[in-house]
């Protein structure tokens, strides 16, 4: 079975195409990053505009890189939910015409979903059952995971995500979108030990996260210290960034221990991290990543989540129905 997978969820254009015997024949992105920097942010109206310019080239782009054709494509997959409305209504609608046309199945794919199932797409696979750290811009959960569609969430953040918070880090100190690698790249040049962060709710037993008041904390570093030196920024950035990553860790070693599962996997745009990558090995027994290139959003996740539920029999009504809000443990287990 062939797949198409179509990643519209946000500001990122993501198609690729997952095989049943050769695995991910086909992977291309287009990423709107630089057009939503000038705005500090992602603007909807301009990501949803950008993804009708960009998923049919990019589909033609992927066909003719796995070397394919339409009328090979068995099944489609398209990102459903959670995201921008407008953006998965491009996708959907474009994933559910072809569908129609070609008289294939299509079907619509919890983002947050494919992310936790990324990391099977990687050479060393995770074993079932696994905890899941899902930590991106909008999200940051820990899900137990005892096969595709059983999710139990374990806990969540109460306000900002650690994504969302990176980039308010970044945009308070006069930097670029998105603020993740920003931050990275600037605390890269911090000097340890000049500022201490607060872990946000990791003094109480829980596994919810908050990031609302570590943000407030860099906010007022921040105006403190103004005007800033590239030297305070940096300073600034390593502090925020172990605080970030001292909790997801602290919070990590509690689901495992809570649910006496040994495997992690952290998947999702912040999973990238070069310092959280080094914190968790040390830390956590067995920890597993989807490759570099498929933390972030992209259309190999959506293909594979999609192709695992299609071949057990998965179908949808013709209805288009994205859901900008979609609870992870609203899933139901894929077919036997």
């Amino acid at each position: 079975m062939l797949v198409l997978g179509i990643e519209t969820s946000c500001d990122e254009t993501g198609i690729a195409l997952y095989d049943s015997r050769d695995g991910l024949v086909a992977n291309v992105l287009y990423s709107q990053a630089a057009t939503h920097a000038e705005y500090g942010g992602v603007v909807p109206e301009i990501a949803s505009r950008d993804h009708i310019r960009k998923t049919l080239p990019l589909i033609q782009q992927a066909l003719a890189d796995a070397g394919k054709q339409v009328t090979d494509i068995d099944g489609v997959a398209y990102t459903a939910g959670p995201g921008l409305i407008g953006a998965l209504m491009v996708g959907a609608g474009i994933g559910r015409a072809l569908a129609w046309s070609r008289g294939i199945p299509a079907l619509g794919v919890h983002h947050m979903e494919a992310h936790l199932l990324a990391p099977l797409l990687a050479a060393e696979k995770p074993p079932l059952p696994f905890v899941a750290l899902l930590v991106s811009g909008g999200h940051t959960q820990l899900v137990r995971v005892d096969a595709i569609g059983s999710y139990t969430l374990l806990g969540e953040s109460l306000d900002d995500a650690a994504g969302e918070a990176f980039d308010k880090a970044a945009k308070m100190m006069g930097r670029g979108y998105p603020g993740g690698p920003v931050i990275a790249a600037l605390a890269a040049s911090g000097r340890a030990g000049r500022f201490r962060f607060p872990r946000p709710m990791t003094d109480r037993p829980g596994l919810e996260f908050s990031f609302s008041g570590l943000k407030t904390f860099t906010a007022n570093t921040v105006r403190d210290l103004e005007p800033l030196s590239e030297q305070d920024a940096a300073d600034v950035a390593l502090a925020f960034q172990d605080a970030v990553v001292d909790t997801l860790v602290i919070k990590c070693r509690r689901a495992l221990k809570a649910t006496a599962i040994d495997a992690l996997v952290v998947a999702g745009g912040v999973a990238a991290n070069t310092s959280l990558r080094e914190r968790m090995a040390k830390s956590v027994p067995a920890v597993y990543y989807a490759p570099p290139e498929l933390c972030t959003d992209n259309g190999a996740m959506i293909a594979f989540a999609g192709h695992e539920r299609l071949a057990t029999g998965s179908t949808e009504p013709l209805a288009i129905a994205p859901r900008p809000r979609w609870p992870i443990h609203e899933l139901e287990p894929a077919r036997p």
